[in-house]
């Protein structure tokens, strides 16, 4: 398996000592789908916008196919790219805008319809002006954009934002699709339900750094034990004495990194009568990347 986008020791320094991307590397491979997730403010847009040249590292690499991407010689047909679907021209029109991009690439003319097509704007909306589209059709406007270089790499900052139910679905099935058939993905979202359906490997980011990365299935597979007691102050003593690390959650569960098995033994052993033990994964990637960044968290910073 090839990586695509490698990122290496990548940080971003501002005036102030503000960090925003601290020491952060990571892969994106060839035929997958990669979340990039993490908290507003966590370093995801920032490091998006230095892999494709917008914007300078402070230090280490990043090289897209083995180069960096300003070396690119027609990047458009390499790497397509949506960050701010409502950074688009607003007086010009849909249809202008593909248009420039074809002409800017050297392509030929009829991709404008094809991609026109392939994100479902009619006739009558491609030759409105963007001014008037919804935050949903600039999104499709944007990928089909990102698309019409007919690229190996696609790079999307929540692109999700503005579509209703279908777009999503659509979305989904589109880059499932463009994986599948050999493309890289990095895609960036907060709706981390669809990051879950979607996604082959998760790369999490809290505080400009790296907590977590692998495949999707071993990041959930590994997110421990939840469990809750009738004594909730019995079932952390009992925890705490066997030496286990865990963590409260206002609904009064408890999450521990150790299996099920090995907690209810604790319990028993104890005489702790548990009312829920189960694998923490069954919580799916919500829970997992709430317990990941709980540091980083608006609420958890305030206090």
């Amino acid at each position: 398996m090839l990586d695509m986008i490698t990122v290496e020791s990548l940080t971003k320094k501002y005036g102030r000592g503000m960090t925003a991307v601290d020491d952060v590397s990571f892969t994106a491979a060839t035929g997958r789908v990669t979340g990039f997730l993490g908290p507003n403010g966590a370093g995801k847009s920032t490091t998006m916008r230095i892999i494709v040249g917008l914007t300078p590292a402070t230090s280490g690499t990043v090289m897209v196919d083995g180069r960096r991407f300003t070396d690119l010689p027609n990047p458009g047909t390499e790497v397509g790219v949506l960050l701010d679907a409502s950074a688009q021209h607003a007086g010009r029109t849909g249809r202008e805008i593909l248009t420039l991009a074809q002409r800017t690439m050297g392509l030929p003319r009829s991709r404008v319809q094809e991609m026109l097509d392939l994100v479902s704007l009619t006739s009558h909306e491609a030759d409105r002006r963007v001014r008037d589209y919804s935050l949903g059709m600039r999104q499709r406007l944007g990928i089909g954009t990102a698309l019409l270089g007919d690229p190996d790499v696609l790079i999307l900052d929540e692109p999700a934002n503005g579509l209703d139910p279908a777009g999503i679905r659509w979305m989904r099935d589109l880059l499932r699709g463009f994986a599948d058939q050999g493309g890289t993905v990095l895609l960036s979202s907060h709706l981390l339900h669809e990051i879950e359906v979607v996604a082959d490997d998760l790369v999490v980011i809290g505080n400009g750094r790296i907590v977590a990365q692998g495949t999707k299935s071993d990041l959930l597979a590994a997110a421990g034990t939840i469990v809750r007691a009738r004594d909730a102050a019995a079932l952390a003593q009992a925890m705490e004495s066997a030496g286990l690390t865990f963590s409260g959650h206002a609904d009064g569960s408890v999450r521990t990194e150790a299996s099920p098995d090995r907690v209810g033994e604790i319990a028993l052993a104890a005489h702790v009568v548990l009312t829920e033990l189960r694998a923490a994964e069954g919580a799916g990637l919500e829970e997992m990347f709430l317990e990941l960044t709980a540091d980083t968290q608006r609420e958890g910073a305030a206090a």
